[in-house]
């Protein structure tokens, strides 16, 4: 396992924080009075990028590549500048660099900042790529005999979502009004959501654009993948009961997509590779893998009632997904669909085998049968107005973790209609 590297930084050198010097994620912050702008972060300092770049202690192929509050353009220059860009910040902010004289005051400490969008979300997918997450939902509603649809051990499912209902996390989500009808209801009733909920996921982020027509290998996929964020994939259960046959999700979706504000690059996560499980089917060959292309990542899922504390509802592990995100990318790319940099992968719901695992209130109370309780004492079967829902991920290394920052939101009551 790789060690620790260390940074002239000291708060980078702890094991309690989340972005040492073997982390390096990309954000977007401003402080009080200032526009957003890119930023890396390194301990509980923001390294600001524009001002890097500015200064010449950051030269890309293209000039002006931190002039806009984004990572797109960036992105967009390619595989090869990552890694130069990567390079570049791990010898500045290194234990001994002789840029530290100037770099020192370019850094922002994080507790004064507010964190932006990452990137602008060309277009949005999720998945259902988590057997343990579809088996329990399949079961809820179809009984085990036939809880997995047909397809699933053979094509990662997914649909495609909203890009302009994507946010940063801290961004307050509003209950959803939608149509509904209960089961012994002769009409359908229209209102706000009772069975609001949320689903724990990983999102890929896609830095590499592929063209119209042209489909892409499981290991060009993988190449593709600039990095990876925390996502909520907030779910409206009794709208989208309603109304996802025969098309899937619509509304039940459209609401909301919360995700963390850091993105970690592959580089970071190279130590934490992981294998998806045996194969109950054997794929088809274009989704065959050649190495390892999930990671090792604890993740776990915090609820919080208003003026509450916290409580722990949920532990997993990104590495129990059955898809990893370069296969979905590559099924994704695989009718001629071009994918754009800026893209967003929803990894779907991740949950392990134990009740403790699971990754989503559905499957936590069983569909609302068996509710939990808090440790303030307060019991849940779904999202109550004024509750706090944060994930939280890291992978652990030897004396360090490879964090995400947070991925939160807090749940406003739902908009009335005007008379």
């Amino acid at each position: 396992m790789t060690q620790l590297m260390r940074s002239w930084v000291s708060s980078a050198n702890s094991d309690q924080t989340p972005f040492p010097l073997n982390n390096l994620p990309y954000g977007v912050f401003s402080t009080k009075g200032s526009a957003p702008r890119c930023g890396v972060a390194i301990g509980d300092m923001i390294l600001d990028m524009q001002a890097a770049e500015e200064a010449g202690l950051v030269e890309l192929d293209e000039d002006g590549a931190f002039d806009l509050p984004f990572w797109n353009d960036v992105m967009e220059l390619g595989p090869d500048v990552w890694a130069t860009l990567r390079a570049r910040l791990t010898e500045m902010l290194a234990e001994g660099s002789t840029d530290q004289a100037a770099i020192e005051p370019l850094l922002v400490p994080q507790s004064a900042v507010d964190m932006h969008m990452p990137i602008l979300v060309a277009e949005y997918t999720d998945f259902y790529a988590g057997k343990h997450h579809a088996m329990n939902v399949g079961t809820m509603f179809r009984g085990p005999e036939n809880a997995l649809p047909p397809n699933w051990l053979h094509i990662p499912i997914g649909y495609n979502g909203r890009a302009s209902s994507v946010v940063v996390s801290g961004t307050d989500i509003v209950r959803p009004n939608g149509q509904t009808k209960a089961p012994e209801a002769e009409l359908p009733s229209f209102g706000p959501c009772k069975r609001l909920d949320i689903e724990l996921e990983m999102g890929a982020i896609v830095g590499s654009s592929s063209q119209l027509g042209q489909p892409v290998s499981v290991a060009e996929a993988d190449a593709m993948i600039f990095g990876y964020v925390l996502l909520n994939d907030w779910s409206a259960r009794d709208i989208q009961a309603w109304e996802y046959q025969p098309l899937g999700p619509f509304q039940a979706k459209a609401f909301a997509t919360s995700i963390s504000p850091w993105i970690v690059t592959k580089p970071a996560l190279e130590p934490f590779r992981a294998s998806t499980p045996e194969r109950e089917k054997e794929l088809l060959p274009y989704l065959r893998e050649s190495g390892p292309m999930l990671y090792d990542i604890d993740l776990h899922v915090t609820m919080a009632p208003a003026g509450g504390a916290e409580t722990v509802i949920a532990r997993t592990n990104y590495n129990q997904m059955y898809y990893s995100a370069a296969q979905q990318l590559a099924h994704h790319a695989s009718s001629g669909c071009a994918m754009t940099a800026g893209d967003l992968l929803g990894s779907g719901t991740i949950s392990g085998p134990t009740p403790t695992e699971r990754g989503s209130l559905l499957e936590l109370t069983w569909g609302g049968k068996e509710p939990m309780t808090l440790d303030t004492g307060e019991t849940r079967t779904f999202i109550e107005d004024g509750d706090t829902l944060t994930l939280h991920g890291a992978a652990m290394g030897d004396g360090y973790q490879i964090g995400f920052g947070t991925c939160t939101g807090t749940i406003l009551p739902a908009k009335t209609f005007p008379a």
